[in-house]
């Protein structure tokens, strides 16, 4: 017996080999795939099972958003075409006024309705009040993979300190499936705090979230402040690892790419975000070839107002065929990019065993694309397909662990309605507390979100 047969479409399963069935099918049982081939063989071998009818369709992985800060929904639009220190006062400003773990639950509930229309079906995630936005994963089937927030900044949201927040840590942590710790950065962290974070880590054998090398002043300032620069200061404190995941690494030297790839540590590279906050193009080829597994992030919805990531698959396999030196049309590539979204995404985060391909074994994370639309066709290769056409519009159903949460288009675990009302309501209290278009001069700092 199995739980669901999702039938009838072209299946791109994103393992080793690359294995695209024309005619296949997926079978699920206990939030698990169970078996992945021809439709007819499958059909025949579990006859009378509840079935995803996937005619027409391209069947691929869930996506896996290697980088996110889902609440930040709440401020999407507030901080558009202003450079990254203007960007920085409106938020944090925004933050300290409004943030409450109701306000983050409610913002990363429109968070997760948006990913799930994209086809994400993991996020990893770094934001004030995990614990609101891991309960509204839970609500909505969704799969967040976040855990205690550390970043030094007068008055944080939580009204937490440093200390505390360490106490209070092995808590949240004991209640996670995929623990991991978020410590910011080396710029808003003194390296004996991050020190202190990566014990927790270590203790509770959870994964390591943080942000390094996002711009270049960023790196100028820990340079200046601890005489290394972020990668070089993480490798010094030995927080580099197979369970370390940087977000960004835009400005990175050659030796740094060799320490992160000699650690086994994931890169999360966001190309929309660091294009909309001129934050510089990463040396994606680079980190590639030196054998550094890395996915693709959205960042939060201010700083790239979309959760959805066919904009960073098209972003990365386009990019840097003129951002990295000499024009090269074979850098990255189609297939690359939906890898980086896939299966490379999820072993870039820590979470390679579990989800990111359609393999025996695996958990249920699948995406049904309706290809009967004018932009997909003719169907020549599926990689180019998803890469440089496809868009969120073209997702019809979403499988995350065995459950399906769109079907046809609809939301089945979330009141989209109400979760739109709700934020909308939210953000007309924050209107008035943060500065608009042609606002005044601002104090400058490094971006420090």
């Amino acid at each position: 017996m199995i739980d669901l047969l999702v039938t009838g479409g072209a299946v791109l399963t994103a393992d080793a080999a690359d294995t695209y069935v024309a005619d296949g099918a997926v079978a699920i049982a206990d939030r698990r795939i169970v078996a992945v081939g021809p439709a007819a063989e499958l059909g025949a071998r579990f006859p009378g099972a509840p079935t995803l009818d996937a005619r027409g369709c391209l069947v691929v992985p869930g996506l896996v958003n290697a980088h996110s800060h889902a609440a930040m929904t709440l401020f999407r639009g507030t901080a558009d075409d202003v450079d990254l220190q203007v960007f920085l006062d409106r938020l944090v400003a925004a933050e300290s006024a409004v943030l409450s773990a109701e306000v983050v639950r409610a913002a990363v509930r429109l968070a997760l309705a948006e990913s799930i229309r994209a086809g994400v079906t993991t996020a990893m995630d770094m934001y004030w009040f995990p614990e609101a936005g891991l309960e509204a994963a839970a609500d909505a089937g969704f799969r967040l993979v976040t855990g205690p927030t550390f970043m030094d900044v007068p008055g944080p949201p939580d009204g937490l300190d440093f200390a505390a927040r360490l106490r209070l840590a092995p808590e949240l942590l004991a209640r996670t499936a995929i623990r991991c710790v978020t410590p910011h950065s080396t710029y808003t962290l003194d390296p004996d705090r991050l020190l202190a974070v990566a014990e927790l880590a270590r203790e509770h054998g959870a994964l390591l979230h943080i942000h390094a090398a996002e711009n270049a002043a960023e790196a100028e300032t820990v340079r200046r402040r601890h005489g290394r620069r972020p990668v070089e200061l993480l490798h010094h404190l030995g927080l580099l690892g197979p369970g370390t995941l940087l977000a960004h690494a835009v400005h990175l030297t050659d030796e740094e790419i060799g320490l992160i790839a000699d650690s086994g540590a994931g890169v999360a590279h966001c190309p929309v975000s660091n294009l909309k906050l001129a934050s510089g193009v990463a040396r994606l080829p680079e980190l590639l070839a030196a054998g550094v597994p890395v996915g693709l992030g959205t960042d939060g919805a201010v700083s790239a107002n979309a959760l959805d990531l066919f904009g960073p698959i098209r972003a990365a396999a386009t990019l840097h065929r003129v951002g990295s030196g000499a024009p090269d049309p074979t850098l990255v590539g189609a297939r690359t990019a939906v890898r980086m979204a896939t299966v490379d995404g999820a072993r870039a985060i820590g979470i390679g065993a579990l989800t990111g391909s359609i393999e025996v074994g695996k958990a249920a994370d699948l995406v049904v694309l309706d290809l009967n639309r004018p932009h997909l066709t003719p169907r020549h290769d599926p990689w180019s397909m998803l890469a440089y056409a496809a868009g969120a519009a073209d997702v019809r159903d979403t499988v995350i662990d065995g459950r399906v949460v769109l079907r046809d288009r609809r939301l089945l675990t979330i009141d989209e309605g109400a979760a739109i009302e709700e934020v909308e309501a939210l953000a007309g209290t924050l209107r008035g507390r943060v500065a608009g278009p042609g606002a005044g001069p601002t104090t400058r700092r490094e971006k420090t979100t």
